[in-house]
């Protein structure tokens, strides 16, 4: 399989910027009724905004030159109870605007966990836990300044450069033309930023996602870091990283910052030509000053959302960097989903059957992992895997789970195809258990009733009993209440794990996958594990994949898995009898115990 590192950086797909712009629209649609609301309120201000120049004119004309004192102060008023409208409906249509951005973001980012939580195995497979948490925490944030930014500053700005430049054609078209001069330089300046600053931006997230999976990485691994003494490489390795994005986001910035001094220069050419059209085309005038002291203030009016706009711009690229990113895994299908036809899976007896089974992860389907397995496991069979690492026995078990899908072959539960049948009524039957089962933040008693929560105390406690696991809780000062950190912090590898066991057997699973389940577990602890749990596995199929093979003596069925086939199968006694494989990976096992 592909693997992305901490280290390297992810392939992004290229995204066409109006896309992603356009479902964002579409989550604003959600809200139709606050962005008519809030829409309504733009036009106001804008409206207003662009009518000061013409107030402006009025006043010098009538009221300045005619020297009309009552006139002038009517005018006063008036703009001030303009002024008045204009902050308070800004002031709630950006509340509005806040409250919209902020509960579109928390949806998006619940959409966003929930998909993620939909993915098949194999996303998790090729990516650092840390790069995608950069992506459910720092990029679905980065979204919010993008549709705060939409409504907030594109659309008041757009609108009243629109309105702006109407106004000023029909005033006087020769005067516009000081505002046309202006926008090649604008549009030229623009289009450079467009095809160099947003690659840089996504250059810039990639690198950050990088930094995240890597601090991520060395929390959760920080003991073996410390055991090695080898913090001073990791510190090394991590201000290398933190380098990489300091460079890149000032490589980004460098590009993004030169369209601002565009903007002043075009604003100071359209300034200018502005003047010489005045004196050179009309002549300024007593009758005229109040005309060319509106288009003054029209013209900077018409620089302002410009700049603005341009601001805007480049927030939106280096924002959008992250949209896309956001858009990206919601627009991942799972490899292994339900088909169209797809039916819940009956209560089931656990007969299971392999027939002519191929396997090959998805990045590599040339390379067989498991090539043409066949083999039956009867209603409460145990069914033991064994063979070196790399053989294909955790692969059998996942491929029953549906955590992948075959590439050639069927896999059948009393005499059902699971890839016919809804993988929500194949995993309830099911009961999973590996080396690294996890637990989460919370109680014991919480971990327990994790998969079954409606699970009455009584019941709860009989699996603890089963598994021996009832003992070590109830001597805690505060029993099955006691609260451990995630993985189980607070409690010793084999406590932790004998609380999974009880939480697996809670769900009273038909089939049981126990996947190196007993690895964590001192000898002592694992003989007491099989002693609690050997009846339980009377009344289920039970597929166990061990490297102990001790621990497997006592199974049915004993497959020897390698080189992706099974090489020889039968119980111990006959298995041993054929001194083959089986008695060969036995026999050294037992050699190096002593």
């Amino acid at each position: 399989m592909a693997i992305n590192s901490t280290r390297e950086d992810e392939d992004l797909k290229e995204t066409l910027k109006l896309d992603v712009l356009g479902r964002l629209l579409k989550n604003l649609l959600e809200y139709k009724g606050k962005i008519a609301l809030v829409t309504i309120l733009i036009l106001i201000t804008v409206a207003i905004s662009t009518t000061y120049p013409l107030l402006i004119e009025k006043v010098i004309n009538d009221e300045i030159i005619d020297k009309n004192v009552k006139g002038l102060f009517i005018m006063s008023g008036i703009m001030v109870a303009m002024a008045l409208i204009h902050y308070v409906a800004t002031r709630i249509w950006r509340r509005i605007m806040a409250t919209i951005s902020n509960d579109m973001i928390k949806n998006i980012r619940r959409r966003l966990y929930v998909h993620i939580q939909e993915l098949g195995v194999d996303f998790f497979d090729q990516r650092p836990s840390g790069k995608i948490l950069a992506r459910v925490t720092g990029d679905v944030n980065a979204l919010k300044e993008v549709l705060s930014s939409t409504i907030t500053t594109l659309a008041p700005e757009a609108i009243s450069l629109v309105v702006i430049l109407a106004i000023m054609i029909i005033k006087s078209p020769v005067l516009s033309l000081s505002a046309a001069v202006a926008v090649p330089i604008i549009m030229l300046g623009l289009f450079f930023c467009e095809i160099l600053a947003h690659k840089r931006w996504q250059k810039w997230k990639k690198k950050d996602s990088n930094m995240t999976a890597f601090i991520h990485e060395g929390i959760e691994g920080v003991s073996v870091i410390q055991s090695f003494n080898a913090q001073e490489e990791s510190s090394r390795e991590f201000n290398g990283i933190v380098n990489e994005v300091i460079h890149a986001f000032r490589s980004a910035v460098l590009i993004a910052d030169l369209y601002s001094p565009t903007i002043e220069i075009a604003g100071g050419l359209g300034t200018a030509t502005l003047y010489y059209l005045a004196v050179t085309k009309l002549g300024v005038t007593q009758e005229s000053l109040g005309t060319l002291s509106a288009f003054v203030l029209y013209l900077g009016m018409f620089f302002s959302p410009i700049r603005n706009l341009a601001s805007y711009y480049n927030k939106l690229i280096t924002n959008l960097s992250s949209a896309e990113r956001v858009y990206e895994i919601m627009d991942m299908e799972p490899l292994v989903k339900d088909g169209e036809n797809a039916i819940d899976l009956p209560e089931i007896k656990g007969n299971v059957e392999f027939d002519h089974v191929t396997f090959a992860y998805p990045d590599e389907p040339d390379v067989d992992i498991l090539h043409d397995v066949s083999f039956t496991a009867g209603q409460g069979e145990t069914i033991a895997l064994v063979g070196p690492t790399g053989a294909g026995k955790t692969t059998i078990v996942s491929l029953l789970s549906r955590f992948y899908n075959t590439k050639a072959g069927r896999i059948l539960v009393d005499g059902y195809d699971i890839s016919k049948v809804t993988i929500q009524s194949l995993r309830n039957q099911f009961g999973i258990m590996t080396q690294d089962n996890y637990l989460f933040s919370g109680t014991i008693r919480d971990n327990i009733k994790y998969g079954r929560p409606d699970a009455t105390d009584e019941e709860m406690i009989e699996v603890c009993k089963a598994v021996h696991a009832h003992d070590f809780i109830s001597k805690l000062e505060k029993g099955y209440d006691t609260v451990i950190t995630e993985r189980g912090g607070g409690l010793s590898n084999g406590q932790g794990q004998l609380v999974a066991f009880a939480r697996t057997l809670l769900t009273d699973p038909k089939i049981l996958i126990l996947d190196e389940a007993t690895a964590s577990i001192d000898t002592g602890t694992e003989i007491l594990v099989q002693q609690g749990i050997e009846e339980l596995l009377k009344k289920r199929t039970s597929f166990v994949v061990a490297h102990r093979l001790s621990t497997i003596k006592n199974a049915d069925k004993i497959f020897v898995i390698d080189d992706g086939g099974i090489l020889e199968w039968g119980d111990h006694e006959s298995l041993m009898a054929k001194k083959g494989a089986y008695y060969e990976l036995y026999s050294a096992q037992f050699v190096r115990a002593s």
